[in-house]
């Protein structure tokens, strides 16, 4: 079963149907591997708990 993790900002509900959509079905064209077979999960991070450039993003 492919599982895509995605990373990021908390989103709206309506935003978060739109995302496992699109990456659902542009994996499954790719691929050829049905839709059915993929896996997402959202996680939402804080920007306290994320740090680019060595630097956390809250500092920002």
């Amino acid at each position: 079963m492919p599982t895509f993790f995605f990373y990021g900002p908390k989103i709206e509900e309506d935003k978060k149907r739109e995302l496992v959509k699109t990456i659902t079905e542009a994996a499954s064209k790719a691929t050829g591997i049905p839709e059915k077979a993929f896996t997402i999960y959202l996680m939402a991070t804080e920007h306290e708990n994320v740090s680019v450039g060595g630097r956390l993003l809250s500092d920002s």
